[in-house]
Formats: C-alpha cells, structure tokens, sequence
C-alpha cells in the first residue's frame, strides 16, 4: 500500500491585486487556508402538484479564509492590501485574484473579484 504525505510546502498561494501589487507564499506564515462555495448550485422547489421543479444557480460566488501569522510577510501584505482598498474608489474592493495551487494533489483554485473583510488585525 502506497503512502501518501501532505505539506503545506505542497501548496504555493499567489494574491494579486492590481494596485497593491502581489505575494506569493509556499507555506510560510499560513496556518490554514479554507474555500468554501456560498450559493447553493441548486434549488428544488415542490410544485402545487406535488411534483419538485429543479433549478440550475449559475452563481459561483464563495469564500476564502486564511488564518496568517502574524509576523508573516503575508500578513504584512494582507494588512497592506485592505488599508488600501479600505480607503480606495470603490472599483478597487473587488480587484485581487487568489490562486491556490498543490502541486501533491494537483489541484488548482482560482478566486476572482476578491474583496475584503478582515478580522483579528
């Protein structure tokens, strides 16, 4: 039986925005990274017949948490970021793009329009 072993030096983690500018990270100073999916991709709904109507939701809108060090270069950028966005035209608030990659696993995600909220700075 084949072993299979995971680390966080697997997963390389690049945010971008436009204005601020980038970091990247394979590992140092995150202690975990979540994605999770917001709309459901699907409804289902009971007719007056009783019969269940099924809709498609095109949505694919989620979110992303990282929980960082604090003394991290990536926390450093994080607290960079949101000052100004924070601050910034409102066209700026959703401008980052995140891609999460483990190259272990060979998965890939990519986040768009990221804005932020930011709690425990």
């Amino acid at each position: 039986m084949a072993t299979t072993t995971y680390s966080f030096e697997d997963v390389s983690c690049s945010l971008v925005h436009d204005s601020v500018g980038s970091v990247s990270t394979t590992g140092a100073g995150i202690g975990s990274i979540t994605t999770t999916m917001s709309t459901d991709r699907t409804v289902h709904d009971v007719a007056a017949d009783g019969s269940v109507m099924v809709s498609k939701v095109a949505g694919k809108n989620g979110a992303i948490a990282l929980v960082v060090q604090q003394t991290s270069d990536l926390h450093k950028w994080l607290i960079k970021w949101y000052n100004y966005v924070d601050l910034a035209d409102s066209s700026e608030w959703a401008g980052m793009n995140i891609t999460i990659k483990s190259k272990n696993l060979g998965d890939s995600t990519v986040c768009t329009g990221v804005n932020g909220y930011t709690s425990n700075i």
